[in-house]
């Protein structure tokens, strides 16, 4: 019932009639600057933040702790979509209770998943003769079955998320084309950033012993950060939180831990830890201490106005985090 009235409230609210793809596509902004955002996640906010730049008025609906995973709209939030230019999603199932409501808002409003962005671009350079490399990773590897559906946690292969910038760059320059020059330069500039960053995030990882490069979290939300800084990641959730972790899978990573010599695990800011505290205490009755390497910012950023809440800050964070409990 809930979601009947926020989907009827959002065709009123919009004000139009449900028209084609095509004619929301070609909309551009002819309104008064700056344009008003309204993006899902604090990482999606974030990038649009730093390629719109003066010319947009950015809102995020998750803060801080949110776990998009599970979160519902609001009332507030409707509201806010209500009322927004243009919105800026992740996409790929992240945001999961909303994506029937961002679905319907994509034909009546512009907007764009930056995840879905990167189902279209080329694959990876190929690692061997026989498996062929992906841009997204998907749950089923790399055979894929019928309706799977690709990680979403994008943004923690800091290459990969600079392509997603372009997904930014192309919508805004499209929707504002007067400024279309100012979005491109604004794109490459940042991208820059984000190849430095990618780089000083691959530089510190590798000081880490290679035996010790590994990361167990609270849900399996670093699939891409282990692919492209060579680390082994293992979550005690699913890739959704939404996912129960069984007694069968937590004895298995104890199993693991112990026979592994790890020596730290990691938290996360949006996912309740009490997991995490069943994996410490087995380990303890196996008779390997293993104690928390930290808090990492997983699927939301930190505080705004902190290092942490911005996407730089965060990766920066989480590496360094990282890195000094594991070398």
């Amino acid at each position: 019932m809930r979601f009947f009235l926020i989907s009827m409230l959002l065709v009123a609210a919009v004000g139009c009639s449900p028209g084609s793809r095509a004619s929301i596509a070609s909309k551009t902004f002819a309104g008064t600057l700056p344009i008003k955002v309204v993006c899902t996640t604090g990482m999606v906010g974030d990038l649009v933040r730093n390629i719109g730049g003066t010319n947009v008025q950015v809102t995020d609906l998750f803060k801080a702790g949110v776990d998009p995973h599970t979160y519902r709209a609001t009332t507030e939030d409707l509201r806010l979509l209500q009322a927004a230019d243009i919105v800026f999603y992740n996409g790929l199932h992240l945001e999961g209770k909303m994506g029937d409501i961002l679905e319907q808002l994509g034909e009546r409003l512009p907007s764009i998943g930056v995840g879905e962005f990167l189902k279209t671009k080329p694959a990876l350079p190929v690692r061997t003769a026989d498996i062929p490399a992906r841009i997204l990773i998907y749950s089923s590897g790399w055979l894929l079955r019928d309706g799977d559906h690709p990680d979403p946690h994008i943004w923690f292969d800091v290459h990969l998320w600079s392509l997603a910038a372009d997904a930014v760059v192309e919508k805004l320059a499209t929707f504002d084309p007067v400024r279309g020059a100012d979005y491109l330069d604004r794109g490459s500039k940042y991208r820059d950033r984000l190849e430095k960053l990618d780089r000083e995030a691959a530089e510190q990882l590798a000081s880490v012993p290679k035996e010790n490069r590994v990361l167990v979290t609270s849900h399996d939300a670093f699939r891409y950060f282990g692919r492209a800084y060579g680390v082994d990641v293992r979550g005690i959730q699913g890739v959704s939180t939404e996912t129960e972790a069984s007694v069968g899978h937590i004895t298995q990573l104890v199993d693991f831990l112990v026979k592994s010599k790890v020596k730290a695990v990691f938290v996360e800011s949006s996912v309740n830890p009490r997991n995490m505290r069943a994996l410490i205490d087995g380990c303890q009755a196996r008779g390997h201490a293993v104690r928390t390497g930290g808090e990492l910012f997983s699927d939301a950023m930190g505080d705004p106005g902190t290092p942490e809440g911005t996407y730089e800050g965060m990766i920066r964070h989480n590496v360094k985090t990282i890195v000094d409990a594991l070398k």
